[in-house]
């Protein structure tokens, strides 16, 4: 099962240390974005390293400034909220891993190190990377076997907000904490006082296990990938603890196979004769009961410490699987980036919730001119939502000055009329090279869901084959009952052109990723302009797990790599 990160016993938490770290570049364990927080209580945690046999621990996470950058994927610990840990796989012991800081226009090398006992790769989440470089198993590389490296290559061409997590079994990978942030600094963007990264998560708390007999730290099995590990804790008086025990929650409005005891290994072994596993092992999202904001919730999360009459950027990255709905309190803001790219004239809004989708990237800047201690918080139903919230601190400001409201109704941000028109590479009604239609549906299959494209399952779904150049146009429809689709493409941005049928009335969006919710109709637009082939999915990764991936593919494209069928890749 995707046991995501269960909980392990509070007992595993050993005194906190900080490591050295094997990484290149300057380091800043605090940086501009973190420079007054380095002492916060939860700058490290325990863990047993299942690989070595020797105690390690996390670190802070930190900024890494240069060129040339390592990072190692080893297992941890990562402590979350006082006296409650979590067995994690993470990028240079750190969840999220290091900020990788460039600026634009420079040739940026990543080694990745790979000290975990299953194969891993690294995918630049937004960015247009060649296509070598994609970090797809089986498309665009082999995955990364144990004790093996692999190094990326790219420049570093697009200002902006981006992220990087494993693509090999990403749906458990990405889960389990592989991933970090990409900033690439533009020579034209707007100079603030305070520049702070903010990475949404959705853990599972507490609860008994399935039997965990053989395994390694704290219960986690890393050498079959079972997901299957008790924990105590805060975490399991949040009032879902029991939708973690024997793995046996199913929800039938999501599917994806998960449940390792059935299936080997998170819905990929269990059943050989169907490329996703067993498709009846649904999975069920409010097992995610804890939620994080850079790998901390509740009273751990970082202040976020500013002085009056500055200008303050917050970036902020959706890794998780569930969409949240933002509120900051006490000041106007703008959103000034999509997905990493700049929105025009953005106009100032308060008291309004920002959505943020998986794998949606939001920069939103507003000035300090309310002293005071104020909240960006989560809005929602889910009892969860307690725990995803982060001080905005005022330098001499008393603590606990601001209310949370979790639960206030506010109207959300339409982007469809948010900002000034502007010139955008594409209209609505001009002409297309190609027009392609993806209609994203849930499905039932031997009792259990599947997700299609067009009806079909990933590898079956019918590719999207262009030449360079070709200016295509997408129609997305989602035509499931109750799945949210965050449909992202790999190595393009796109332009949205409409929503329901209403052309866009404001500034020119442009993304590449998009959610969609149910009955949500859009038309979106890019041109092909980096050849290779890449994958087009639902970045709900149970989704994308369990059929809704396809692939858009070159003519006359050949790839640079061959496919080894022992690396056991797995790209979904």
């Amino acid at each position: 099962m995707n046991q995501k990160r269960n909980w392990a016993a509070a007992a595993l938490l050993l005194p906190a240390v900080l490591l050295a770290g094997c990484t290149s570049g300057a380091r800043e364990t605090g940086s501009q974005a973190h420079h007054e927080h380095a002492q916060h209580a939860g700058v490290a945690a325990g863990s047993s390293d299942s690989v070595s046999g020797k105690t390690e621990l996390t670190e802070a996470t930190e900024v890494l400034r240069g060129k040339e950058f390592t990072l190692t994927a080893k297992p941890g610990m990562l402590a979350a909220a006082e006296g409650t840990t979590v067995p994690v796989w993470s990028f240079n012991h750190s969840v999220p891993g290091p900020q990788l800081r460039v600026k634009q226009g420079e040739l940026v090398t990543v080694k990745l190190q790979n000290e975990l006992p299953e194969p891993v790769s690294i995918h630049w989440h937004g960015y247009p990377v060649p296509n070598a470089m994609d970090g797809i198993p089986g498309v665009t590389q082999n995955a990364v076997q144990p004790g093996e490296q692999f190094t990326y290559q790219f420049k570093a061409d697009v200002a902006g907000t981006y992220w990087y997590h494993s693509h090999q079994d990403s749906v458990n990978q990405l889960d389990r904490g592989l991933y970090g942030t990409l900033v690439v600094e533009g020579e034209e963007d707007s100079k603030v006082d305070r520049d702070y990264t903010l990475v949404l998560d959705e853990w599972m708390g507490g609860g008994a296990a399935a039997s965990d007999s053989g395994t390694g730290a704290a219960g986690h099995d890393m050498a079959e990938g079972s997901h299957g590990k008790s924990g105590t804790g805060p975490a399991a008086e949040t009032g879902h603890a029991a939708n973690a025990a024997g793995h046996g929650a199913h929800d039938a409005g999501h599917g994806a196979s998960h449940g390792a005891a059935e299936t080997g290994h998170s819905g990929h072994a269990g059943n050989s004769n169907h490329p996703h596993g067993t498709p009846g092992q649904g999975h069920d999202m409010s097992m995610y009961n804890l939620f994080t904001i850079n790998g901390k919730t509740g009273e751990a999360v970082e202040r976020l410490l500013v002085k009056e009459g500055e200008k303050v950027r917050l970036r902020l990255i959706n890794a998780g699987y569930m969409s949240h709905e933002l509120h900051l309190h006490g000041h106007e803001f703008s959103i000034t980036a999509t997905d990493g790219q700049k929105i025009n004239h953005p106009p100032s809004t308060k008291d309004s919730l920002l959505a943020i989708a998986p794998g949606e990237r939001y920069d939103i800047e507003f000035t300090a001119n309310n002293p005071g201690v104020w909240l960006l918080e989560e809005h929602s139903d889910n009892p969860a939502a307690v725990g995803m919230k982060a001080a905005i601190v005022y330098e001499g400001a008393a603590s606990g000055a601001d209310r949370a409201n979790e639960r206030e109704k506010l109207p959300r941000i339409d982007l469809m009329s948010y900002g000034e028109m502007a010139d955008a590479p594409f209209q609505l009604d001009q002409k297309f090279d190609l027009e392609y239609t993806m209609n994203l549906g849930t499905t039932e299959d031997k009792g259990g869901q599947l997700f299609t494209i067009n009806g079909k399952t990933y590898p079956d779904t019918e590719m999207l084959t262009v030449k360079k150049g070709d200016k295509v146009k997408v129609r997305l429809v989602n035509k499931s009952e109750s799945d949210d689709h965050p449909m992202h493409l790999h190595g393009h941005f796109f332009q949205v052109l409409s929503k329901n049928g209403k052309a866009m009335t404001g500034s020119p969006i442009i993304k590449d990723t998009l959610n969609l919710k149910p009955g949500e109709e859009y038309v979106v637009a890019f041109i092909a302009d980096n050849p290779g082939e890449w994958m087009f999915h639902c970045h709900d990764l149970h989704h994308a797990a369990a059929g809704m991936v396809t692939h858009l593919r070159y003519e006359g494209f050949q790839p640079q790599f061959k496919a080894d069928p022992k690396a056991g890749n797995k790209p979904e």
